[in-house]
């Protein structure tokens, strides 16, 4: 969604245009898969974090561009709100020390525009949903001034034809509605990408759909919006709610949200670039002069800009990706499951978590997708966001006996018996150093015997403000000034002491 987007509207011929465009970018897709036009294994991951923008007091500060100019490093962009930045580290190879570079370029850079934000009265937080957010902050002069936040909001909101309605029933119940998209800012998310070669994409989207709940108990961060204490992960219902463009009958029909976790287990990269195709409308209908077909003949590689921009505008956790680097093709899972935070040892430390365990689930000899109906995998995704680290899973049973089938326990008892040990197999694949291997998997390991993570944290230091006297405006307010210290001193969640310590 990178790409300058103008701001004139569109008529009917521009999105009758667009759809055979569409078209004919699925139609190159396909023959670059079957003439193995792309690139080879490099082993190559990346990571985006979206951050928000507080001041001394936990609340949130509009002022994104302000602190862009400070900072002045084109690692940090806008985000959606204008309290969110978003950092982007250059892709690595998955070997050697690569976790604790990571780490290290990461807390620099973060450091550094915390620093610079601090300046002028705002500080970064990685966090799920800052919990000191108020609906009045989360309204259409609140989105970042740039043209493509401006036009995306201007179509789902026709799209929609009404209000959005944001109804989350957890702990509390949230009930509220929005006439813009505003809600979405309030959801910042870690983005792991891995690139991967035509041939084992299936196997690679299929792991990170399957470990998806595993991922969420092990790092849920947003048990807070508007006040209101909701699921352990509160993200994934919000976002699905403020960016739904179906009306209720839609909705009852079936239609499908644009943010989904998807139906079904694929057999090709190319099932979900279709399927995106197919099943959304476009909500950015802007047409480039370039013919894919043309530029194949020619012994180019086309750009597909149609459909990658559509594709931006499809939410899935785990998205698919195409893109060009030096002239030659390549395709990456986007892994958006993740919320921020809590510090930057957690984030590679939940890293390591899933570049580990998607390698050896993707290489198993009777894959764990053939053993996992689709539907129980989204069902343990959603019972994952409501309980976080007090979740309980179904996963398929060890063994091809008469016992063989599923089995529902603990999620931290499958993490720690049976995802760990697989996790620290698929590094050892990647070449990941044996040191920094058992350091980040051992931060996982520790969460789950202190069932200990951001989300309970927050939840903990929260309901022991209300118990010391604070009213709940006060307690979510130090809750999160109490957050910002501690995260300030790098050290991983499942150390910090409970409290608020005002």
């Amino acid at each position: 969604m990178g790409e300058k987007v103008v701001a004139a509207g569109f008529d009917l011929s521009d999105r009758q245009r667009h759809r055979g465009k569409l078209r004919q970018c699925l139609e190159g897709l396909s023959r670059l898969l079957e003439d193995r036009c792309f690139d080879r294994p490099k082993n190559l991951m990346g990571l985006e974090i979206e951050l928000n923008l507080a001041g001394a007091d936990g609340a949130p500060r509009m002022m994104n561009a302000e602190v862009l100019e400070r900072i002045a490093s084109r690692d940090f962009q806008t985000e959606l709100g204008q309290f969110n930045l978003e950092v982007n580290i250059v892709p690595h190879r998955l070997r050697g020390r690569v976790l604790d570079r990571l780490a290290e370029e990461l807390g620099t850079g973060l450091a550094y525009a915390d620093r610079r934000a601090q300046e002028i009265g705002a500080g970064i937080v990685m966090i799920g949903i800052l919990p000191t957010l108020a609906a009045q902050d989360l309204v259409p002069g609140n989105l970042s001034d740039v043209d493509r936040y401006m036009r995306l909001n201007d179509e789902m909101v026709a799209a929609r034809g009404e209000n959005f309605t944001i109804d989350i029933d957890g702990v509390e119940r949230l009930t509220c509605t929005s006439r813009s998209i505003a809600p979405e800012s309030a959801c910042t998310s870690v983005q792991l990408h891995l690139q991967v070669t035509p041939g084992r994409f299936a196997a690679v989207w299929n792991a990170a759909q399957a470990i998806a709940a595993a991922q969420i108990v092990v790092g849920a961060n947003s048990p807070f919006l508007f006040g209101r204490e909701l699921w352990r992960e509160s993200r994934p219902p919000l976002f699905v709610q403020s960016t739904d463009t179906r009306p209720p009958e839609l909705k009852a029909q079936g239609v499908r949200p644009r943010t989904w976790f998807g139906e079904r287990w694929i057999t090709d990269a190319f099932d979900l670039f279709e399927e995106n195709v197919r099943y959304f409308p476009p909500l950015l209908p802007i047409c480039g002069d370039q013919d894919p077909m043309r530029v194949l003949d020619a012994g180019g590689v086309p750009s597909l800009q149609e459909l990658v921009l559509h594709n931006g505008t499809v939410y899935r956790w785990n998205r698919p990706v195409y893109d060009v680097a030096d002239g030659v093709p390549h395709l990456r899972v986007e892994n958006r499951v993740l919320p921020a935070g809590p510090t930057v040892t957690d984030v590679i430390a939940n890293a390591a978590f899933y570049y580990g365990l998607v390698r050896a689930l993707a290489e198993e000899p009777r894959p764990v997708w053939t053993r996992l109906p689709f539907a129980v995998a989204a069902d343990n995704f959603e019972a994952a966001c409501r309980h976080g680290i007090d979740a309980a899973l179904r996963w398929p049973r060890r063994g091809r006996g008469a016992g063989a089938g599923l089995a529902q326990l603990p999620a931290v008892q499958l993490v720690r018996e049976d995802l760990l040990p697989l996790a620290a197999t698929g590094l050892d694949a990647w070449g990941v150093e044996p040191a920094d291997r058992d350091r980040y998997l051992g931060i996982i390991e520790e969460r789950c015997r202190r069932r200990i993570n951001g989300a309970s944290w927050q939840a903990a230091t929260y309901h022991e403000a209300l118990t010391a006297g604070l009213e709940r405006d006060a307690a979510l307010a130090a809750t999160t000034r109490r957050y910002c210290q501690l995260a300030r001193t790098g050290e991983p969640v499942h150390t910090w002491p409970v409290g608020t310590a005002d």
